[in-house]
């Protein structure tokens, strides 16, 4: 796990990179720019792990999920196919400063997650109810799925 724990500060390194082109915008790649890539990500992180730390009422339960088993393993999500919830869905104006300030809460997240107990979980809206180590499996794919997506907005 911890390998996947350094995996994510490496892309908030690279998320911290991409800043400078927040405003970049390829509509043959994707319709929102860099910057919502990023602030997206950044929302996704800054949510979960809170959720992550949170004392659940009902302890964790495996289940099944079909687009778990499918997608996990391939580390992958289609681009296009799935909707982000609203509170993870920026529609104002990204700021430098706000994209930063963000980052700076993801990094010590992120730092925070070898101390949380092993029996936390976050319940995802399409991946159902995800354990620490699919939690951290998730926010993996998910950052890869977005970095892929300005890295492509880049060499556009």
């Amino acid at each position: 796990m911890n390998k996947k724990i350094e995996r994510l500060h490496v892309f908030l390194v690279d998320i911290e990179k991409a800043i400078p082109f927040k405003d970049k915008v390829v509509p043959k790649v994707s319709k929102a720019s860099i910057g919502w890539q990023l602030d997206h990500v950044l929302k996704v992180i800054n949510a979960v792990c809170p959720l992550l730390a949170k004392k659940h009422s009902k302890p964790y339960k495996r289940n099944f999920n079909f687009m778990r088993l499918a997608l996990f393993p391939l580390g992958y999500i289609p681009r296009g196919k799935a909707r982000a919830p609203k509170f993870v869905n920026c529609r104002e104006a990204i700021s430098t400063a706000d994209l930063q300030a963000q980052l700076k809460a993801a990094k010590e997240y992120i730092g925070r997650l070898n101390t949380m107990h092993k029996g936390a979980y976050f319940i995802h809206h399409i991946f159902g109810m995800l354990s620490k180590k699919q939690t951290i499996r998730f926010l993996e794919i998910h950052t890869k799925h977005h970095l892929k997506i300005v890295d492509d907005i880049l060499n556009a």
